[in-house]
């Protein structure tokens, strides 16, 4: 679901709700299967890429290409049939979001090689996984503008702290067999370093809040996504726990949510009304007249 919030965010964010909602649904569907299936893919090129190190880190060394249930050929024939649907999916947008999606294929498929050569794998991360938002605003406007690249830019920086988070998982490992991460580079001062990671996140979105013309209620919105970000994940974290490591970078699957909430919130103010839910859920009346006032 990582890799489908910021497709999400990036649909929500740029949807006219005046019109039909068929369309803003159907993408939505068509964002979950292409983020499935591409992260599918990108873990199965992960794990043949670094089969021989996880041989040797305890939490991975029984992934079944690092121990043998699953050989080197297949995985890759997996791989290419998890592409071809990919591509089925891709379809079914404007001709643009194709050659933008196309275009990033080499992110996907190179973010596993960065770990032997630079401290910063996590950034490459970022810059793959939330690539899906300026699709997202693409396949709707068919162009591109500020909002979504600094949305996408903020979110980044969203990935770059909470894959930070999960890399203290294994960090000593990493550390004997020589893989590089921002969890070790940052291991004097971690929650620094997260925290100015998810500053810049919360950043961008009040920014794109502002240039989206959002209504305050947006911004009181953002609050709880603050508290989360700020004393969910980061106040009691113990990067020396991994299992508490874990719990909070799944954490942020929630956070995916309440981030699309903010945004929903902030659309409903901005005096979009969704007509055709107003007319199935009567009640909603009430709650979009209070919410504009």
């Amino acid at each position: 679901m990582l890799l489908f919030w910021p497709c999400l965010w990036g649909l929500t964010i740029a949807y006219d709700f005046n019109s039909q909602l068929e369309k803003f649904y159907f993408y939505s569907l068509l964002f979950l299967l292409g983020s499935m299936l591409m992260r599918s893919a990108g873990c199965i090129v992960n794990d043949i890429v670094d089969k021989n190190f996880d041989k040797k880190v305890e939490r991975t060394k029984n992934r079944p290409i690092a121990s043998g249930k699953v050989s080197v050929k297949l995985a890759i024939i997996y791989s290419f049939i998890l592409c071809g649907l990919a591509f089925l999916v891709l379809i079914n947008f404007n001709k643009f979001t194709i050659l933008m999606a196309l275009l990033s294929m080499p992110l996907a498929f190179t973010y596993p090689l960065m770990k032997r050569f630079t401290y910063w794998p996590q950034l490459f991360l970022g810059i793959t996984f939330n690539y899906g938002l300026v699709l997202a605003w693409i396949s709707i406007n068919n162009s591109i503008n500020l909002v979504p690249i600094i949305f996408y830019f903020g979110a980044i920086f969203w990935t770059l702290g909470y894959d930070t988070i999960y890399g203290y998982q294994d960090i000593k490992d990493d550390e004997i067999i020589g893989v590089k991460s921002t969890s070790i580079k940052f291991k004097n001062n971690p929650k620094k370093f997260i925290s100015l990671c998810y500053i810049f996140f919360f950043l961008s979105l009040i920014l794109v809040g502002f240039l989206m013309n959002f209504k305050v209620l947006y911004f009181i919105s953002l609050i709880v996504t603050f508290f989360h970000l700020g004393f969910y994940q980061i106040k009691n974290l113990e990067v020396l726990n991994p299992n508490m490591c874990l719990v909070k970078f799944k954490s942020n699957n929630l956070l995916g949510l309440i981030v699309f909430i903010n945004i929903l919130i902030g659309k409903i103010t901005q005096n979009i009304t969704i007509q055709i839910l107003m007319q199935q859920k009567p009640g909603l009346n009430l709650l979009i007249d209070y919410l504009e006032q």
